[in-house]
C-alpha cells in the first residue's frame, strides 16, 4: 500500500475536528464558551453533562416512538438500548430484543 493511500486510509479513520463538527460557531463564540468552561466549576460541568444526556435520551426516545408507533414503553426502552449501547452490549446486558421492527 503506498504512503499516500495509507494516510487516506488514516483520515477516513479518525474521528471528526472540533472545528469541522462546530462549522456553525464563529470563533468569537467559541472563545467565550471555552472560557466559560475554562471557569465553570466542577459542579457546573456535571450538570450540564447530565443535562446533555438528558436531551439526548429524549432525542433518541422520540425518534423511535415515531419509527414504531406500535412498541410498547418496554420495547421502546429496549430498542433505545440497542441505539445507546449497541445491540451487543444491549442483549448481553438486557437479553434478546423481543421487539419486530418489521411488523
Amino acid at each position: 500500500m503506498s504512503p499516500s493511500i495509507h494516510k487516506e486510509e488514516n483520515k477516513r479513520n479518525q474521528p471528526p475536528s472540533w472545528r469541522s463538527m462546530n462549522a456553525d460557531t464563529s470563533p468569537s463564540v467559541e472563545k467565550i464558551q471555552f472560557k466559560f468552561f475554562r471557569q465553570a466549576p466542577a459542579w457546573r460541568k456535571l450538570e450540564i453533562a447530565g443535562e446533555m444526556r438528558e436531551a439526548m435520551l429524549l432525542f433518541v426516545r422520540s425518534d423511535l416512538e415515531s419509527r414504531y408507533p406500535q412498541a410498547s414503553a418496554d420495547e421502546i426502552w429496549r430498542l433505545m438500548a440497542d441505539r445507546i449501547v449497541g445491540p451487543e452490549l444491549a442483549q448481553k446486558a438486557y437479553g434478546p430484543c423481543t421487539f419486530q421492527k418489521d411488523k
